[in-house]
């Protein structure tokens, strides 16, 4: 499902304009990332958990090339399903 679709499928289930759909979306999004850079976790109860977890730094290979180069460390964000969402998708 592309934002798009996202968009147009709020809008119809919320009876909502697809201008105020977007805009909630996105203020969602905004919200669910500024709550991974200042707490690093963000719950919604049921659906799962949006987490960062620190990225090692490690050697790597350039399979075009085959030269080695050095893969720098970061944070990457995670998903962990939660039990409603895990039972809806089965």
């Amino acid at each position: 499902m592309s934002k798009t679709e996202l968009v147009s499928f709020i809008a119809e289930d919320a009876g909502l304009s697809k201008a105020d759909a977007a805009k909630a979306l996105d203020s969602t999004l905004k919200g669910i990332t500024e709550g991974l850079k200042s707490e690093g976790k963000v719950a919604l109860v049921g659906f799962g958990v949006f987490s960062t977890r620190k990225r090692e730094a490690r050697d790597g290979i350039n399979p075009l090339t085959k030269e080695e180069l050095h893969i720098p460390a970061k944070m990457v964000a995670s998903f962990k399903a939660g039990s409603k969402l895990k039972e809806a998708i089965n």
